[in-house]
């Protein structure tokens, strides 16, 4: 579905949060980087180390370990970078669409059940730049869930604007339209 086919079923076009999937892809890169280099010295070492009861294998594991976690997030984001491609919300009036690699989805802002948010997971500098910051659900009451995380622009006015048309009957307003308005 092409945006001004979306606008017309859900009245005047608002406004847009796009997701970062090159930002995500890049830190799939570092973590496989790192997945690589962690590998890569930690298998010569664990060979070396077979036999000696030394710091040998406390360090084979210790790079072992770094080199599969490494893999296991690199491949952890290259997958969500895969599923959310191109991943946009556009904000109506009525409600908004959800873009996933050229396909659209209009949802209503009657269809939608629940929108909570969670604090940051992770209190510790740069959580949002890794993407482990604030996160969104938006639940829709035929059971579909979408997941909202910080690679994807003003999460938090997504939803809070979400929250309001859902649970205030605040819905926005598109040109010269107050977005205080409020219907029943």
């Amino acid at each position: 579905m092409r945006r001004t086919e979306a606008a017309r079923q859900l009245g005047g076009f608002v406004r847009e949060h796009r997701t970062d999937g090159a930002r995500r892809l890049r830190q799939a890169g570092s973590w496989l980087g790192v997945g690589a280099v962690g590998m890569a010295f930690g298998v010569p070492v664990a060979i070396a180390s077979v036999g000696t009861t030394e710091g040998a294998p406390q360090v084979a594991g210790l790079l072992l370990g770094v080199g599969l976690a490494g893999w296991g997030l690199g491949i952890w984001r290259l997958v969500q970078a895969f599923r959310t491609r191109e991943q946009c919300f556009d904000i109506h009036e009525r409600g908004f669409t959800h873009r996933v690699a050229g396909t659209a989805t209009v949802i209503l802002w009657k269809d939608v059940a629940q929108v909570s948010t969670t604090a940051p997971r992770d209190s510790r500098p740069l959580a949002d730049a890794r993407g482990m910051g604030s996160t969104c659900e938006i639940r829709l009451h035929s059971g579909r869930r979408i997941r909202v995380d910080t690679f994807t622009e003003d999460i938090q006015g997504l939803a809070a604007v979400v929250h309001r048309a859902v649970r205030l009957g605040q819905f926005p307003q598109g040109r010269g339209g107050s977005s205080q308005r409020r219907i029943r």
